[in-house]
């Protein structure tokens, strides 16, 4: 072990109070990531038996372009999907190219004018805001197709309040969002129990309301998914999660086959659906990211709860405890002050094996209502399954950290964000 810190002290620079400290945390986490690795295992087994059950073969790996009609690797990569998610039907897609780019199409699949969507925990992610439409003007938007919008607040220890909820249902409403991630809200992520209480919740009050759950972060945190209790439409992205690290784009879509079919004739046309869409020689690379994904979870997971338990010990406000259950990969971390946050982000960009040379600065990214910092040396441009952190530069001064291909990556780029702190005499150990 002392080989180990004495390596990590030399070949990245970090300073040997860091590194001892940081490997003192490590010994302390031993119980909680054998948890984390139960649950991979179980996970792992799901997606190996989906792939044996449809009889996976090498011939799925071929490409087609043009129309891709006949495509048999895009339909057994769709009915794995359906069977890991214990879901009707799937639409797992290279046209998708981002979870917000999934969440549009199943809602303008879904949704008409006159409809009603509403959102019963509170605000959703700054990109959907877009896509909605009703808390800025942006063009092409559900709110232009004549659709209107609520939310329900969280009350304020960030759990849901069922009351409002109950009042906010009403004849129009088509379309409840369940965001399952905290986004960027310092809030507690919702597990599949309280996913499943929710829908149990709203379906009591009107059984015809479509239930989607944006999953984006959580896939396979747990052993059962929001398909396996009772969400009508699952969505995310394959650059997150189930793509493993190696999905180069792509999007996925599950629930039932009424849903999920609305939302493939938004994807390509009307009478076409899901019958077209060429896969361009990416289909081994989805699958075979879908088969490492649970491990690769296991590993971002590993990499939050270093981070928490670290931070946590320091006094810092994280979100969620080291020990607590965890709902998605996301480690959120309330820093001091702008400056502990950006030399956080500029720690993990050091750590990267993709431009660990370049220092991250705050911008103005498009969707979003502030300047924002982000951190990600990724082989995947915007892959969130890769170690990465960002983060509104406003107060609270909250980063967002998750991902990790390996826990050895996530454990080193967490240490060297420490010792960047560290260093800029932002805290003490």
């Amino acid at each position: 072990m002392k080989y180990l810190t004495d390596y990590i002290i030399e070949n990245f620079n970090v300073d040997r109070v860091v590194a001892e400290f940081c490997q003192n945390v490590e010994n302390e986490l031993e119980s909680v990531f054998s948890e984390i690795e139960k649950t991979a295992e179980i996970n792992q087994y799901k997606v190996l038996r989906a792939m044996q059950k449809n009889k996976l073969s090498d011939i799925h790996f071929a490409a087609t372009t043009g129309y891709g009609y006949n495509d048999l690797g895009r339909d057994v990569l769709e009915n794995i999907y359906a069977d890991v998610f214990n879901a009707e039907a799937a639409l797992v897609r290279p046209q998708i190219i981002s979870g917000t780019h999934a969440l549009t199409v199943a809602l303008f699949g879904n949704l008409k004018y006159g409809d009603e969507l509403l959102s019963p925990v509170g605000k959703p992610y700054d990109t959907l805001e877009g896509v909605i439409g009703h808390a800025r003007e942006v063009k092409g938007s559900l709110k232009e197709y004549g659709i209107s919008y609520r939310q329900v607040e969280l009350l304020s220890d960030g759990t849901i309040d069922y009351d409002s909820i109950s009042n906010a249902i009403n004849s129009k409403t088509k379309l409840v969002t369940i965001q399952r991630s905290k986004g960027y809200c310092f809030r507690p992520s919702l597990t599949v129990e309280e996913i499943k209480r929710l829908i149990d919740f709203i379906k009591n009050i009107r059984s015809d309301v479509i239930c989607m759950v944006d999953n984006c972060y959580g896939e396979f945190v747990d052993v059962i998914e929001p398909s396996d209790v009772g969400a009508d439409l699952v969505v995310g992205s394959l650059i997150k999660n189930p793509g493993g690290g190696l999905a180069p784009v792509g999007g996925y879509i599950v629930g039932k086959s009424e849903f999920v079919e609305n939302a493939a004739y938004r994807l390509t046309s009307p009478g076409l659906g899901r019958e077209v869409g060429p896969t361009l020689g990416v289909t081994a690379s989805l699958i075979q990211g879908l088969f490492l994904s649970p491990n690769v979870v296991c590993a971002s997971l590993k990499g939050a709860v270093f981070a928490s338990k670290i931070f946590g010990s320091l006094g810092y406000n994280v979100m969620p405890g080291f020990d607590e259950k965890r709902a998605d990969i996301v480690q959120a971390i309330q820093m001091n002050n702008e400056s502990e946050l950006i030399k956080f982000c500029e720690g993990i960009q050091k750590g990267a094996p993709v431009d660990s040379y370049v220092v991250p600065e705050p911008w103005d990214m498009p969707g979003y209502d502030c300047p924002v910092i982000m951190a990600a040396g990724a082989f995947v441009q915007g892959s969130s399954i890769e170690l990465s952190a960002d983060a509104p530069i406003k107060e609270p001064y909250i980063v967002y950290m998750q991902g990790g291909l390996t826990w050895y990556h996530a454990k080193i780029g967490i240490i060297i964000a420490l010792d960047k702190m560290y260093k800029s005499g932002l805290l003490k150990l």
